[in-house]
């Protein structure tokens, strides 16, 4: 579904990805892993055309999005739950699930408002809440759902669970578990590696900017010199 090879990303002079290499098969929950600042969001942003590489090639279901404007590689199929949620404070929860839904990519039923509240009551007790009334917890969860809003053929997840309580956080795992059971393919990016060990098939880490490893959760288990080496504290 995704096949990322040889991207090279740059801010400005600074060089900030080096030949990064990743696949992601349709179905598959994957992780992109490693420390701050080595990389991860950027490549994220790369990929879905925030930034653009100058060098490499970013496929997804066949179609070469670099070089194409961040808009049109979401409507490609991308859902982005980015890092800091970037939830729109002056519209309700119900205005932030309709602004950019879609069904241009739906599968079966499809994601609708009663199935994404469903998934998360929450946000249907909220539903004429402003964004900015919404708790940390309660805007990951809206965040998450605006993106299924669009329908897509792939979610990305930024820090999926990064400064949520620990209720919260139990609560986003399972929601994600779901969306695994009901075949959706994803890609997270987080630190908890015990949820993701089990969570995930396959992982990949980055450290400073270079793909340093690949594997299933199996591997990455077993590679306990690889977790103390990228990604102890």
């Amino acid at each position: 579904m995704l096949q990322v090879r040889g991207v090279q990303t740059f801010y400005g002079a600074s060089q900030a990805l080096y030949g990064v290499d990743l696949d992601i098969q349709s179905g598959e929950v994957v992780t992109l892993l490693g420390r701050n600042g080595m990389g991860k969001t950027t490549l994220v942003r790369s990929i879905i055309g925030l930034l653009r590489p100058a060098h490499g090639s970013i496929r997804f279901d066949g179609r070469e999005l670099v070089g194409l404007p961040s808009y049109a590689i979401a409507r490609a199929g991308l859902g982005l739950v980015p890092e800091g949620r970037q939830i729109f404070p002056n519209l309700t929860v119900q205005e932030n699930l309709l602004a950019t839904a879609s069904t241009r990519h739906a599968r079966h039923e499809g994601w609708t408002l009663t199935r994404v509240y469903e998934l998360f009551p929450r946000l249907s007790e909220r539903a004429n809440n402003m964004g900015n009334q919404l708790s940390g917890g309660e805007q990951q969860m809206l965040a998450i759902a605006r993106a299924l809003m669009t329908n897509p053929m792939l979610l990305i997840l930024d820090e999926a669970t990064e400064g949520l309580a620990p209720l919260i956080r139990q609560e986003i795992w399972s929601v994600l578990e779901a969306l695994k059971a009901g075949g959706e393919s994803i890609l997270i990016i987080d630190k908890n590696l015990d949820v993701l060990l089990r969570l995930a098939d396959h992982h990949f880490i980055l450290e400073k900017g270079v793909m340093v490893w690949e594997g299933s959760s199996i591997d990455l288990t077993d590679a306990a010199d690889i977790q103390a080496r990228h990604l102890g504290v």
